[in-house]
């Protein structure tokens, strides 16, 4: 995909690219693609896949949902969704939550490099920065994290009542679905839509958004290893 039919796939999606969006994406692929040879920030490197497989990839929850005001991304990685967010929509407030330090030095290169505002980036597990954050956002997204049954603890307990948690997934997002039934009802979460699409690769994608119906009990979310080790 190039950058011309980015445009022209998100405008028949609803969402108008200016140019000014457009140069801040090709200079994000830059740095992907410098900063990938030094750390492992992605398997996706070539220009043309970096731009289907990740930047129209994140844009499309955007064109399904009408997100606003502070959102969190669980899991940033690369900065994926959130910094293609916060280009794509600059009325947004975002925190990208990486754990690992490296991926956090990236991700503040690129918020400067691209001039961006209202948006961080914070070395943190999700659920050590729900200490001082609970309830705190309006949307929380994750892309690429955990099955469902785990990402839903890491993430809901960030997101205010009535609050909009979106999972980025694939293929096996409705199973996944099933098997968190559990982990939603405990969390309060309704699912609301589906977004089901294909890349123009025929690689599929689902994704899920939830909407939080009641405050999350005070005792999640638990210890990261009480959570991978027994979900709920």
């Amino acid at each position: 995909m190039t950058f011309d039919e980015l445009q022209k796939l998100c405008a028949q999606q609803g969402i108008l690219l200016q140019e000014k969006q457009v140069d801040k994406l090709k200079r994000y692929c830059e740095l992907l693609q410098e900063w990938n040879e030094k750390m492992n920030l992605t398997a996706i490197t070539e220009t043309e896949a970096v731009i289907e497989k990740h930047f129209y990839d994140c844009i499309l929850p955007l064109a399904a949902y009408e997100i606003g005001g502070k959102i969190a991304d669980v899991g940033s990685g690369a900065g994926f969704p959130g910094v293609v967010w916060k280009i794509v929509r600059e009325d947004l407030d975002i925190t990208l939550i990486e754990p690992t330090g490296k991926r956090c030095t990236f991700l503040r290169a690129v918020i400067d490099e691209l001039g961006l505002s209202g948006i961080r980036a914070v070395s943190e597990r999700s659920e050590d920065h729900v200490r001082e954050h609970r309830e705190e956002y309006d949307a929380v997204t994750a892309r690429a994290v955990a099955n469902l049954s785990v990402l839903s603890e890491l993430c809901v307990p960030l997101l205010k009542k009535d609050g909009i948690f979106a999972a980025m997934k694939g293929m096996n997002a409705l199973s996944e679905h099933e098997a968190a039934q559990n982990a939603l009802k405990i969390l309060h979460c309704e699912l609301i839509r589906v977004q089901d699409v294909k890349l123009p690769c025929g690689e599929e994608r689902k994704n899920l958004f939830y909407r939080k119906t009641a405050n999350t009990p005070q005792k999640y979310p638990r210890a990261y290893g009480q959570i991978k080790k027994k979900p709920l």
